[in-house]
């Protein structure tokens, strides 16, 4: 029997301390680049967005695939990207450690892209603690605090 799977996640990453670093000039380059890891880990971008200190991924992930694998790729290569692209990405302190994770049906695709689509402006008015806590919440994730942010 051959695989078939529809693993939908939405994986959110950050900066350290959650320093800007994000911005118009640069966030095309950063998304484009993070968009062409996960396709050669064979895996669909469905959307790369996020705002001035995180990333949002909209992804489906092919199932010989680890998400914590494919995240610590995506920050190393990402990583490398901007210390080879300095002048652009300045003011960046490194990715924080961890990640977080979250699995949808297929169903919630086009509203979890519109979603991140609109996230420099969502976060006009939502810090990226105040999202992440709520997203956390929202998919019954237990978590300690005093470690989302380190």
């Amino acid at each position: 029997m051959s695989t078939y799977t529809q693993f939908l996640y939405q994986l959110v990453f950050g900066s350290k301390d959650h320093l800007p670093f994000i911005s118009t000039k640069n966030k095309d380059i950063l998304f484009g680049y993070i968009a062409g890891i996960l396709k050669k880990k064979s895996c669909h971008s469905y959307i790369v967005g996020g705002a001035c200190n995180h990333i949002h991924l909209i992804t489906h992930i092919h199932p010989t695939v680890c998400p914590a694998y494919l995240i610590k790729d995506i920050k190393k290569a990402s990583h490398m990207l901007i210390l080879r692209e300095r002048s652009l990405f300045s003011g960046f302190p490194g990715w924080q450690v961890g990640y977080s994770g979250f699995t949808y049906h297929i169903s919630s695709k086009e509203s979890l892209i519109k979603y991140v689509m609109y996230q420099e402006e969502h976060h006009k008015t939502v810090t990226f603690k105040v999202e992440l806590i709520s997203l956390l919440n929202e998919h019954v994730v237990d978590y300690k605090e005093e470690y989302l942010f380190n």
